[in-house]
């Protein structure tokens, strides 16, 4: 380490590990210590399916591997050009925290104890605090221990976010005669848009006066194509980002499509209404919602059957399902089929915890409020997928219900930060709500 280089040491949450099982490899040179307390919380979470439950079993196994021997004893070596990691046990609240907080009780308290203790012990040591939990950042910042939130998987500014289309004013009317005349592709380079240049599946907005044309940047040839209004199964796109979605909905060269946006603009009635539109295509359609656990307890603590266990948090899957069968009479067609589908299990509403170990081969998957997923979450589910299986993700990044994410760290938001740019990829934000004037209102005054 150069001799400018200031010596720290992290003192990890439970919260950070299992947000990320890996996490100790990511604090560069410097060191890391564990608080005993966090072994114990982390015990708790050995059992289930959730992503914290393997978080918690890869973090003891990953600390088991590196000689838990010495891990008591002032620490190991977690690798070349890395620091070391070490586990503290507990010890007697500090003189200036009794004032403050109880003795006993709370393992925040104590791991803040040991990061307290640390950095009083060597003034010359830079002691920080890692968690995600706002509160104990809070509580450990007034009494003047410095503490910071685990920002690696962070995206860089939210308001940056790739929105998946463009708008281009004063375009050349003959271009977009072009376009709309179709009988000779249209290349992209011939807008000047070289800073920034588009995207593969980047969708434009080109208008000159009263002349105007949607457009999809192909990441096949490079050209331009006219997007073409389409309804599917009933549902009519109502403005020109639900154009959009339609067609990355529909794209078969791409089998991963996010859109984003706040309620009310169509994002999860208008993927299930596509996956309906393409049912032959798929062996099974899919719609799953994380679960946002309460108290760190999955819904196996909650009363009743697995049905009234998941019913209130499915709810909002099955009304839009409803909205699609209401553009049909009872005795159409189209709704006696949303009934067999159901029945026969080709559409299938589930939580999002309960996909795993699925095999997800030639599905339709709609992941809806994943704003509420880790980023690792959203890996795993990614990296499931099989051949001719199309994943969506859905949600707004403003509307998180989960207690350790945020508009920066959500799975969401790292999607389509990391995503802008790949062929396989396609994003739509959503802007305009559509589910009511009332509705619109609302979103925009309170």
């Amino acid at each position: 380490m150069p001799a400018n280089t200031i010596r720290k040491t992290f003192i990890l949450d439970t919260n950070v590990i299992l947000h990320d099982s890996a996490c100790i490899k990511n604090f560069a040179e410097h060191d890391i210590v564990i608080p005993i307390t966090v072994i114990e919380e982390l015990d708790h979470f050995k059992k289930g399916n959730l992503s914290l439950n393997f978080h918690a079993r890869e973090f003891v196994r990953s600390l088991d591997a590196l000689s838990a021997n010495k891990l008591f004893n002032g620490g190991v070596d977690i690798g070349p050009g890395k620091g070391k990691v070490s586990i503290k046990l507990e010890q007697p609240l500090h003189e200036n925290l009794r004032q403050h907080f109880p003795a006993t009780g709370k393992p925040d308290h104590q791991i803040l104890n040991i990061g307290y203790c640390l950095a009083k012990e060597d003034p010359t040591r830079r002691c920080i605090l890692v968690s995600k939990d706002v509160n104990l950042r809070m509580k450990a910042k007034a009494v003047g221990l410095m503490a910071e939130d685990y920002t690696t998987d962070h995206v860089k500014d939210v308001g940056k976010l790739y929105t998946g289309c463009r708008l281009l004013e004063e375009a050349d009317p003959e271009l977009i005669d072009a376009l709309h005349s179709g009988n000779e592709p249209v290349n992209a380079q011939t807008l000047g848009l070289d800073t920034p240049p588009l995207w593969p599946n980047e969708y434009l907005i080109i208008r000159n006066g009263k002349k105007s044309v949607l457009a999809f940047h192909s990441p096949v040839n490079g050209m331009l194509q006219k997007i073409e209004r389409r309804i599917v199964y009933g549902i009519s796109p109502r403005n020109a980002e639900q154009n959009f979605a339609v067609h990355a909905l529909c794209n078969q060269d791409a089998p991963l499509v996010s859109l984003s946006g706040k309620a009310g603009t169509g994002k999860t009635l208008l993927a299930l209404a596509a996956a309906l539109e393409q049912r032959s295509q798929y062996r099974q359609i899919m719609l799953a919602r994380p679960i946002v656990p309460l108290s760190n307890k999955d819904i196996g603590y909650l009363p009743g059957d697995i049905s009234s266990k998941i019913g209130p948090y499915m709810q909002p899957l099955y009304d839009n399902l409803a909205v699609i069968r209401n553009q049909f009479s009872d005795q159409s067609e189209m709704s006696q089929l949303l009934g067999r589908l159901l029945d026969e299990k080709k559409l299938i509403i589930e939580p999002l915890a309960y996909i795993r170990g699925r095999s997800l081969v030639k599905m339709f998957m709609i992941v809806d409020e994943a704003q509420n997923l880790t980023p690792h979450e959203v890996k795993t589910i990614i990296t499931r997928a099989g051949e001719q299986t199309k994943v969506v993700f859905t949600g707004d990044i403003y509307q998180i219900d989960h207690p350790y994410l945020d508009t920066l760290s959500n799975g969401l938001s790292y999607l389509i930060e990391k995503m802008q740019g790949q062929r396989l990829y396609s994003h739509v934000n959503l802007e305009k709500g559509e589910r009511s004037e009332l509705a619109m209102l609302a979103s925009e005054l309170l």
